[in-house]
C-alpha cells in the first residue's frame, strides 16, 4: 500500500472550509473526488489543518492510500488538469506508510493579512482586512510577544467551543509592516479554533489604541472570551506551512 502526500494551495473564499460537510461545497471533497476520478477507487484524505470557511491556504497537506500504481509526476499533472482553478497541488510525494498528515505535523504556520491604508483594492479584497485606520504595528508586535510559550488560550478560543484542553504552546509570533500591508504570523504545535482570527482582532484593537498593548497579558490570564477583541474575517488567514 502506497501512502501518497500532497502540499495544496488553495482561496477559500468560495468554499466552506476544509473539511467535508454534507450538501456543502468543500475543498477536501473537492480534491477527494478528483483523486478518485483518476485513480478509479474511493479515498479518504486525511488534511494536516482543518481550515475554516473562507480561509486560504499556501501550503496545506494531505495524505492519503492507494495500491495504485500510478507515478507522482503523472498524478500531479492530471490532479491539476482536472481541479478547478481555485484549488492546486503543488507538490506531490510518497512517504513513509507512518505518515499522517495531522498526527505526524510538529507544527503550523498561520498569517494573517490586513491592508492598512485608507481604500480597499479590488485586487486584495479577497486576501485581506481592510482596516482604514492606522495602526501602531510597534504596540502590535510587542503585545502579541506576550502569548509566546505554553498557555491556556480559552481567550481566544470560539466562544462556547468545548475542548479537552485548551492548552497550546506558540513557537513564534510577531506582527510586521511592509509598505501597507500588516502581516501578523503565528507558529504553534496546534491552534484552537479561530485562535488566530481573534488575537487579530485583539492586536487590531491595541494598534488602533482602544486597547494597551500591556492589555494583552491580562486578557491571556483571565481565561474570558469576552475579554478579548472581535473575531477578524476568515478571508485574510493563510495557512502557510506544516512542519514536519
Amino acid at each position: 500500500m502506497r501512502n501518497i502526500k500532497l502540499i495544496i494551495s488553495y482561496d477559500g473564499t468560495c468554499y466552506h472550509g476544509w473539511q467535508c460537510q454534507p450538501d456543502l461545497i468543500t475543498v477536501e471533497e473537492t480534491i477527494t473526488k478528483t483523486v478518485e476520478k483518476i485513480l478509479n477507487h474511493e479515498i479518504k484524505l486525511y488534511g494536516g489543518a482543518r481550515t475554516d470557511s473562507g480561509v486560504h491556504a499556501m501550503g496545506q497537506a494531505a495524505n492519503f492510500f492507494t495500491e495504485n500504481k500510478i507515478d507522482t509526476k503523472s498524478l500531479l499533472k492530471g490532479l491539476n488538469s482536472l481541479l478547478p482553478r481555485d484549488i492546486k497541488i503543488r507538490s506531490i510525494e510518497e512517504v513513509d506508510e507512518h505518515f499522517h498528515a495531522r498526527y505526524s505535523a510538529k507544527s503550523k504556520i498561520y498569517v494573517y493579512t490586513i491592508l492598512n491604508q485608507a481604500f480597499d483594492s479590488p485586487f486584495y479584497t479577497r486576501y485581506v482586512w481592510h482596516i482604514p485606520y492606522p495602526l501602531d504595528v510597534v504596540s502590535m508586535n510587542r503585545a502579541i510577544k506576550v502569548l509566546k510559550g505554553e498557555h491556556d488560550f480559552s481567550a481566544f478560543k470560539k466562544k462556547n467551543e468545548i475542548y479537552r484542553k485548551n492548552i497550546r504552546n506558540i513557537l513564534k509570533a510577531g506582527v510586521k509592516k511592509r509598505g501597507n500591508f500588516i502581516y501578523i504570523l503565528i507558529e504553534a504545535t496546534g491552534f484552537l479554533r479561530y485562535m488566530v482570527r481573534n488575537i487579530t482582532g485583539t492586536l487590531v484593537l491595541i494598534g488602533s489604541g482602544r486597547l494597551d498593548a500591556d492589555s494583552m497579558s491580562g486578557i491571556l490570564t483571565s481565561k474570558d472570551r469576552d475579554m478579548a477583541g472581535p473575531t477578524a474575517p476568515a478571508k485574510g488567514l493563510f495557512l502557510k506551512e506544516i512542519n514536519y
